[in-house]
């Protein structure tokens, strides 16, 4: 516990070595003390956990639907490749019949629609468009959900 001065082996230490070697004991605490309570605090270490696996999952999930775009894109660009091109045209019609078709069904239900509907759906809308920002964020935390059902399902 002591340490001997220089000159003597057997004399005992003098109060300035006593107080450097108490001093540098308490020191030693503080510090074992500090480390002891950075493990013993739970929530400190739940929390940096968290975010840690909140940051791998955001991580994930653009790499995830980065491939899934590139994936989408190829597909797309090996059926336009592969199609022959009537067939294409053929396409290209059949979806312009289908957007005019739709175009008059939305019309007739317009038309058939009693007013009292219309204005609501109207308000629907209206208020859809004034909280775009929510709709959108709720609308992507659901893709991500979905996204990442579907990568664990397929592992």
């Amino acid at each position: 516990m002591s340490t001997p001065s220089q000159g003597d082996k057997d004399a005992a230490p003098t109060p300035a070595e006593l107080r450097e070697q108490v001093e540098h004991t308490r020191e030693e605490l503080g510090r074992t003390v500090e480390a002891l309570a950075a493990k013993a605090d739970v929530k400190a270490q739940a929390k940096e956990k968290a975010a840690e696996i909140k940051e791998q999952a955001a991580e994930k999930a653009t790499l995830v639907s980065d491939q899934i775009r590139d994936t989408a894109a190829q597909a797309a660009q090996l059926v336009k490749d592969k199609t022959p091109d009537p067939v294409l045209d053929k396409a290209a019609q059949a979806a312009t019949q289908a957007r005019e078709a739709a175009a008059r069904a939305g019309r007739l239900a317009a038309d058939k629609t009693p007013d009292p509907v219309r204005e609501k759906a109207e308000s629907a809308a209206t208020m859809a468009k004034a909280n775009r920002t929510p709709l959108i964020a709720a609308a992507v935390a659901f893709v991500v959900f979905l996204l990442l059902r579907r990568s664990r399902r397929c592992r």
